[in-house]
């Protein structure tokens, strides 16, 4: 394949904040659940493309009903 024609993988990776729910028993954290219905709002660049950085917040919050996620044990 010649490389002019290759297609240039778009990456972006970043951050915004989220409600959590953290249950706490005796003192110890037992479970997080992250609250990823929410709207991105002041997404930050963690590394890649910033040229991307628009097109794939819009592409990450297009209204989908995601679940929550949750961690713990």
């Amino acid at each position: 394949m010649n490389s002019e024609h290759a297609h240039r993988t778009r990456r972006v990776v970043f951050q915004f904040l989220v409600p959590l729910h953290v249950e706490v028993e005796d003192g110890i954290v037992s479970a997080v659940t992250v609250i990823d219905e929410t709207p991105v709002r002041d997404p930050t660049l963690v590394e890649g493309d910033p040229t991307y950085l628009d097109e794939a917040v819009k592409r990450a919050d297009d209204g989908q009903p995601w679940p929550s996620w949750r961690f713990g044990y």
